[in-house]
């Protein structure tokens, strides 16, 4: 297939064609210093704050599916094909207001107002997507932009206001005009940009990927860009070439097969929260809690894994539930244990030219539990001080089988092989909680930083261990002191 030399997309219901764009330029670079639309603010410069949320919209089998995204770690290329809707395409031809943003002023959600465009697209976000309007819902949708004035009941109100009675605006009534619209663009795949500081790529096709690094092995692989980002925008890094995946149909699948559920690495988190809690419910707070709904619409499974954090909210459950990374390259592919893949702080086992293809997530079986526990200062949009997912299957109330891993606990994802022994043939009992928090004292020794104490820590893991018990055997949850397993 040809290369295409532009990128095409939508502002509002005016098409762009840009050429020459640096390729790391953010679309809220974009949208204040070329375009001078300036409703769109910056903040925090890092995807937590929300003033600078966008909705991008793009044509899912024959319907406008519309995704809020945070416009300042967001590369401009990544709008390829798509329509971007700022705050100020919200008013219809007749200058009304949005009911969204009526609803704010309706409710008095605004104050100094520097944070209200991002509330206001946010809103508009949920304004199409059916989502319900119970507090939990709104605080979930929200949870990705802060307001240091209102103390969000205002903003709550507002919600519950605009979601209230849903009738269709302006975008439903030009739906089909705009399906047309982004089809004109002509917005074919096999993006290729040379600029004079950066060259970037957007195959359409796996083939595609592995021929472009076989001859540029050192390339970034981007597809939500929510970590790589932040080292454009705060570390101001240069990236000579940029692999964006996130057109690539066939790493953005998820289906059950084979007693499988197979992920594609540029699925995104949003896209895979209800196939993955589906078969393993324990999940579904985990992924409430993964960064903001904008983070989670841009950000994919794959990157979680390949960046190899050791606090990443991902890891640990791969590493519990045995999961397997498909690793591929220009010369094949082959299959990893998903414990094996981190080798230190920072060192991944992926070579030059290689880049994770899928991954295949075991179906639970009989007698098989799961849980994950995520500990931060925050309930939602934190990074985890501590996060543990636990594996077990029962057999007439005794652990017959288990995995155990930790986050925040090691320089990678590591699991508790110490725990996990002392427990296999044991019962649900407060003698098996104790043996187990002594070895783990064995399994970890966790640093000391900012969000936790190595002492804290070690307490935290051994309190998971034994809320997990207590939940599995039903019984009220209980306090084991130090000095009662010491």
């Amino acid at each position: 297939m040809q290369d295409r030399h532009s990128i095409r997309f939508l502002l509002g219901s005016e098409s762009r064609e840009l050429t020459d764009i640096v390729p790391t330029t953010t679309v809220l670079e974009y949208l204040r210093k070329v375009e001078r639309m300036t409703g769109t603010k910056e903040g925090c410069a890092e995807g937590d704050c929300g003033a600078c949320t966008v909705v991008v919209a793009e044509n899912v089998n024959g319907k406008l599916r519309y995704k809020a995204c945070n416009s300042c770690i967001m590369f401009v290329p990544f709008l390829h094909g798509k329509q971007l809707i700022t705050v100020e395409h919200l008013k219809n031809r007749n200058d009304e207001l949005h009911p969204v943003q009526q609803a704010m002023v309706d409710q008095h959600g605004s104050q100094c107002g520097f944070c209200t465009p991002g509330f206001v697209m946010s809103l508009f976000g949920m304004y199409h997507n059916e989502c319900d309007t119970s507090r939990v819902a709104i605080d979930d949708a929200l949870a990705g932009n802060l307001c240091r004035c209102t103390g969000y009941a205002p903003i709550v109100r507002a919600a519950r206001q605009a979601l209230h009675g849903h009738k269709p605006d302006q975008f439903d009534h030009r739906e089909k005009q705009t399906l047309r619209s982004l089809s004109d663009l002509d917005a074919a795949p096999s993006v290729h940009i040379d600029s004079s500081q950066q060259s970037y790529h957007a195959p359409a096709t796996v083939k595609e990927l592995k021929q472009i690094l076989k001859e540029k092995p050192a390339s970034r692989i981007v597809a939500g860009a929510t970590d790589v980002g932040l080292w454009v925008t705060k570390e101001r890094r240069h990236l000579d070439c940029v692999i964006s995946v996130s057109d690539i149909q066939e790493l953005q699948s998820i289906s059950v097969e084979k007693e499988m559920i197979r992920i594609g690495a540029a699925t995104t988190i949003a896209e895979a929260m209800d196939t993955l809690s589906l078969y393993y419910p324990s999940l579904d707070e985990l992924f409430r809690r993964y960064g903001s709904e904008q983070v989670r619409n841009q950000a994919t499974i794959g990157g979680n894994v390949a960046n190899g954090s050791p606090i990443g909210d991902s890891l640990p459950v791969l590493v519990a539930l045995d999961a397997k990374l498909i690793i591929s390259s220009a010369a094949g592919s082959r299959t990893l244990p998903a414990e094996d893949y981190f080798i230190d702080y920072g060192k991944q086992d992926l070579g030059p030219g290689e880049f994770l293809e899928r991954i295949d997530l075991p179906l639970p079986i009989e007698g098989q539990q799961f849980r994950v526990y995520k500990l931060s200062k925050r309930f939602h949009q934190d990074i985890s001080a501590v996060c543990g997912a636990f594996s077990l299957t029962l057999e007439a109330g005794i652990i017959q089988a288990v995995r155990i891993s930790f986050g925040g606990m090691a320089a990678t994802p590591k699991r508790a092989f110490h725990c996990e022994e002392a427990l296999i043939g044991s019962p649900l009992s407060g003698d098996a909680i104790v043996r187990g928090r002594q070895a783990l004292q064995r399994d970890f020794n966790p640093i000391t930083d900012f969000r936790g104490s190595s002492d804290y820590r070690t307490r935290v893991a051994g309190n998971l261990l034994e809320k997990l018990f207590d939940e599995l055997s039903g019984r009220e949850q209980t306090i084991v002191w130090e000095a009662d397993y010491a």
